[in-house]
């Protein structure tokens, strides 16, 4: 109950930080709004950061994205946000191609690893993304002509996203103010290893002797793993702004960090004036469910409904999984919406109904009480769409933050955990009868 007062009391900042954009970037004066260039990300980013644009349109000031390889952008597509448009040497079926690629190797192939092989196959991962981004960079500040007209639309602000660099240095090009929509280099946050968890240790912030093993990670992350390869970054950053700098440098000098978690997320830790957790923004009531799934959950009776979606970036799982997924799936007596893109499993339950698409915060918050649980992979949309609507989770975490994330969830009693890697049907079954 505390934590789902905690985000609906969360979304009332959603009032604040368009006004702390404005105060950054914008010349008050009556009638008069700003004007802000958005550096584009994907995926789960991609719905963060438009939640922010999509408020600031309503407040009325002027959105331009640059736009290129995007997967989920359409430039086409009539919007209220204006599109600068430019060609790069990446298509969007490369980038689909790369993603795709770095879900399968770090959800199925790196849980296999010892800890050395485990990071140095991360870097590996890692390395392609920022090689990938650091194309698209150059791909724009190269261009004269799109320079040019940057310059010209005298923008007041950037807003990008720390996990793609290039906004902090478009900002500094054009010499106007910029915001992030964590990590502890570039924002500055201090990082006290003796209770603050390194990212993908899994760890807790109260560990046991054992598990101070989190030292070993931040030695290691600190002169060794790198997420954005500093050399080449550091190089290209001062060869394009003609002086010595770095990556984290020209980040560090961001205006304001909005962090995409909140205390019911994170464990406590130091923080700076100019960090606001903003942890479940896209959170919002439900709409009204399409006929056939209303009527799905409605049959359901007392016994209610089991959501399970592993987001929208895994379409697909091995066969031999999806049969053990069912076989726990039959055994309950909750209805279950599964979304699943695959062949369907042999032993599908005749109380288990498969959709290419499922919407899910209408399901998590619209049938209350008929949602009894939601099994999740742990992305931090689909975490605090669940402490929004007071659903318990049963996590089968994958890739990047998502291992991390559900270890946070476990202590404060919001969700258990399983590993997809050696997860039975048993595993599954006993995990939902334990949140149910």
């Amino acid at each position: 109950i505390d934590l789902k007062r905690r985000i609906r009391l969360n979304r009332v900042s959603m009032k604040w930080i368009s006004l702390l954009l404005i105060q950054l970037g914008c010349y008050f004066s009556c009638g008069t709004c700003g004007k802000l260039l958005v550096w584009p990300t994907e995926y789960s980013h991609r719905i963060n950061i438009k939640t922010i644009l999509d408020e600031l349109i309503q407040r009325g000031h002027e959105l331009t994205l640059t736009s290129s390889a995007s997967i989920l952008i359409d430039p086409n597509t009539p919007s209220a946000i204006k599109f600068e448009v430019y060609p790069t040497s990446l298509t969007k079926d490369d980038l689909e191609l790369l993603f795709m690629k770095w879900i399968r190797k770090s959800s199925k192939d790196l849980p296999k690893y010892t800890f050395w092989t485990y990071f140095s196959v991360v870097q590996e991962i890692t390395g392609e993304y920022s090689d990938c981004i650091k194309r698209l960079c150059k791909d724009v500040v190269f261009k004269k002509k799109l320079m040019m007209k940057l310059q010209q639309s005298r923008f007041d602000l950037i807003l990008a996203d720390a996990i793609g660099p290039c906004g902090e240095l478009l900002a500094d090009l054009l010499k106007i103010l910029f915001g992030y929509s964590v990590e502890k280099y570039s924002g500055g946050l201090l990082t006290p290893f003796s209770y603050i968890t390194i990212v993908l240790s899994e760890l807790q912030d109260r560990m046991t002797f054992l598990e101070r093993k989190n030292m070993i990670y931040v030695v290691y992350f600190d002169f060794w793993f790198q997420t954005f390869n500093e050399k080449k970054w550091d190089l290209f950053y001062s060869e394009v702004l003609g002086r010595p700098t770095t990556l984290y440098e020209t980040m560090g000098k961001a205006e304001i960090w909005l962090i995409g978690t909140y205390w019911d997320l994170e464990f406590p830790r130091p923080v700076l004036p100019h960090f606001d957790f903003v942890g479940g923004l896209q959170c919002k009531p439900t709409n009204p469910l399409p006929t056939e799934i209303e009527e799905f959950v409605q049959s359901s009776g007392e016994y209610g409904v089991v959501v399970f979606t592993l987001g929208s970036m895994v379409s697909h799982i091995t066969e031999e999984m999806a049969h053990t997924i069912a076989s726990a799936l039959a055994q309950i007596p909750q209805k279950v919406l599964w979304r699943f893109d695959g062949k369907k499993p042999d032993n599908l339950g005749p109380s288990t109904q498969l959709y290419q698409w499922i919407p899910q915060n209408d399901l998590l918050g619209k049938v209350l009480p008929k949602t009894k649980a939601f099994i999740t992979r742990g992305g931090t949309n689909g975490i605090y769409e669940a402490i929004y609507h007071g659903i318990p989770m049963v996590g089968i975490p994958l890739f990047a933050d998502q291992p991390d994330n559900i270890a946070h969830m476990k202590p404060k009693g919001a969700a258990v955990s399983l590993d997809m890697n050696t997860m039975t049907s048993r595993d599954l079954l006993s995990a939902l009868k334990t949140v149910i």
